[in-house]
């Protein structure tokens, strides 16, 4: 049901604001309640709707603050689609940013993403994905060895995507009015459709391992 999120009030970046750089923990006990109810349960109510929306949406979590200031700084949160695949957002005085990501994988994810790229067919729809979201205005990185893995050739045709052992597509989607407004969900769902057929991809070939 769509309602329960109406934007993050424009006073979430004035808390933001205060806790910028290195701040001392009585300023962070200041401002505690107000990050709260200001800055992270405005995530919750979003995700909330995103799920509502689509039910593979629901298994979501909303980080809190750890004793770190950049967490104090940046309100992160994912949405679980895979084993170790997921949609990222974090929302800061930069804005909202999101990303689809497959990282930190289980032993042999990584080999079951190897043989998904070498094979013709579904390396060749893979390459067309990264391409797809590439011209969406994605950055695509993640943790990339500087050779070819062991028992590839070096000339394979998809040896920068053989070279990954980690993949993510991720962009800023901006610090405008609609951050602070309902439109800031479907923002996120237009984003979370960009991603959708890369994910699912890493959903079909990169399963949790034995």
């Amino acid at each position: 049901m769509r309602g329960q999120f109406t934007g993050w009030p424009e006073q979430a970046m004035d808390v933001l604001w205060q806790l910028q750089g290195e701040p001392a923990h009585a300023t962070r006990e200041r401002y505690r309640a107000d990050r709260e109810r200001l800055v992270r349960q405005p995530m919750i109510a979003l995700l909330n709707e995103v799920a509502d929306t689509d039910p593979r949406y629901e298994d979501f979590s909303v980080w809190h603050y750890r004793t770190d200031s950049w967490w104090w700084q940046h309100q992160g949160a994912v949405i679980r689609l895979g084993r170790k695949i997921e949609i990222g957002l974090r929302f800061s005085l930069d804005g909202l940013r999101v990303q689809g990501a497959w990282w930190y994988p289980d032993p042999g994810q990584v080999d079951m993403f190897r043989k998904a790229v070498a094979s013709e067919g579904s390396g060749r729809e893979l390459s067309a994905l990264v391409e797809d979201v590439r011209k969406k205005g994605y950055d695509i990185s993640g943790d990339v060895m500087k050779r070819p893995p062991r028992g590839y050739p070096a000339d394979h045709p998809r040896t920068n995507l053989l070279r990954h052992r980690s993949l993510i597509a991720a962009r800023p989607l901006g610090c405008e009015e609609w951050l602070h407004t309902p439109e800031a969900v479907d923002r996120v769902l237009s984003a979370a459709a960009d991603l959708d057929a890369l994910l699912m991809w890493l959903v079909r070939h990169v399963k949790r391992a034995a």
